[in-house]
C-alpha cells in the first residue's frame, strides 16, 4: 500500500538524539504517527482538491472566455443595402504573398454554383432533329444572320436559363457548336435538341431527320460584348429587360434600387421584369451561372433598342 512506503522514510531519517529524548518527544510522535495514518490521506486530498476546484469553477467564466468570431460586429449588415456585407470582399483586399494564386478563384469558376440542368462539364445523350430557323424563337432575340441555332426541348430550357447558352453537339466524328435561341415543346423529349438545317447538316444529312448526339455546354471565344434591350412598352413605371451576347449562361439579372440591388424575375420569353418599375434606367447587374458578376450603369429606358453594355464573362 501506499501509505506505509510513505511512513518508512519518515522513520529511518529520526537521529540519536530523537531516540534519547522520546520520553520527552512521545506526545511529538504519537502526532505525527496520526497524520501520517491512513485516515489522514483524504483529508490531505481533499485540502489539495480545493483550490483545484475553484480553478475549475473560473475558467467557464464569461469574463475569460474567448468571444466567438461571430460576435464581431465586423461583418455586419450594409446600411445602404440591409445585405450582408461580402466577407471575401475584405479578405481579397489582403495583401497575399508574392507569387500566391488568388484564393478560390479558379474553384470558384470551375463550381458553376448558379448552373441549372445545363451543368459545365456534363456530357448529355440525345437526339437531334432539324427546323428552318432564323436566328429568332422564344428566347426573342431576333433574326440573325448567325444560323449555327437550335431550340431547347422544355425540360432544359428551364424557363429561358439555356436562352443564350452555346452548346457543343457531337454525332460521330462529326461536331458543331449552337447557340440556344429557342424552346422545343412536346414531344421534344429531355436532351433532344432541334438543330437549325444549317447546323444540322454539319452533322449528317438532312434526310436522316434524326440522329443520336451527345451534347455540352461551352464557353467559346468572342471578340463581342453583351447588349441590353427593354422590351416594348417599358417605362420608368414597368419595364423588362434583356441581356443579348453572354459568353455564359445568365443566372441573374438585377438593377439597383438607391438602396442595393433587386433580383428582378425571369419570363419565359426570357425577359426580366420590373412590374413596379423599380430600377427601370438605372444601373443592371447580371450574373452567370460562374457566379461572375458585370455591373453597366444608367440605361436609359429604350424600347426594343439594343444598347451596347461593352462587358463580358470570363471564358471557362
Amino acid at each position: 500500500m501506499a501509505s506505509p512506503s510513505h511512513r518508512r522514510p519518515r522513520r529511518t531519517r529520526r537521529t540519536a538524539v530523537v531516540c534519547a529524548v522520546a520520553a520527552a518527544t512521545a506526545g511529538l510522535l504519537v502526532s505525527l504517527a496520526v497524520a501520517f495514518r491512513p485516515a489522514g490521506g483524504p483529508d490531505t486530498v481533499r485540502a489539495a482538491a480545493t483550490p483545484a476546484t475553484g480553478t475549475r469553477q473560473s475558467v467557464p467564466s464569461a469574463a475569460t472566455e474567448p468571444t466567438p468570431p461571430t460576435a464581431s460586429p465586423a461583418p455586419a449588415t450594409t446600411p445602404a443595402t440591409g445585405a450582408p456585407a461580402p466577407a471575401a470582399t475584405t479578405a481579397s483586399a489582403r495583401p497575399s504573398p508574392a507569387g500566391a494564386p488568388t484564393p478560390a478563384a479558379r474553384p470558384a469558376a470551375a463550381a458553376a454554383p448558379l448552373a441549372g440542368r445545363i451543368e459545365p462539364g456534363a456530357v448529355r445523350d440525345g437526339v437531334a432533329t432539324h427546323y428552318d430557323a432564323d436566328g429568332d424563337g422564344a428566347c426573342l432575340y431576333g433574326p440573325s444572320r448567325d444560323l449555327m441555332v437550335a431550340a431547347m426541348n422544355t425540360a432544359d430550357y428551364e424557363t429561358s436559363k439555356a436562352c443564350g447558352a452555346y452548346v457543343l453537339v457531337r454525332a460521330g466524328n462529326a461536331s458543331v457548336t449552337v447557340r440556344i435561341t429557342d424552346e422545343c415543346p412536346l414531344p421534344c423529349a429531355p436532351g433532344q435538341l432541334d438543330l437549325g438545317k444549317q447546323a444540322f447538316a454539319e452533322l449528317a444529312d438532312l434526310s436522316a431527320g434524326r440522329i443520336a448526339v451527345t451534347w455540352r455546354l461551352v464557353s467559346p471565344g468572342t471578340s463581342g460584348t453583351i447588349s441590353l434591350r427593354y422590351k416594348t412598352g417599358s417605362s420608368s413605371h414597368w419595364c423588362g429587360i434583356q441581356a443579348i451576347g453572354h459568353r455564359n449562361p445568365l443566372a441573374r439579372l438585377e438593377v439597383g434600387t438607391g438602396g442595393g440591388w433587386r433580383r428582378l424575375t425571369r419570363t419565359e420569353y426570357n425577359y426580366f421584369l420590373s412590374p413596379d418599375g423599380t430600377g427601370c434606367g438605372g444601373p443592371v447587374r447580371l450574373t452567370d451561372i460562374y457566379g461572375e458578376q458585370l455591373t453597366v450603369d444608367g440605361v436609359p429606358v429604350r424600347p426594343d433598342v439594343v444598347q451596347p453594355a461593352r462587358v463580358q464573362f470570363a471564358r471557362h
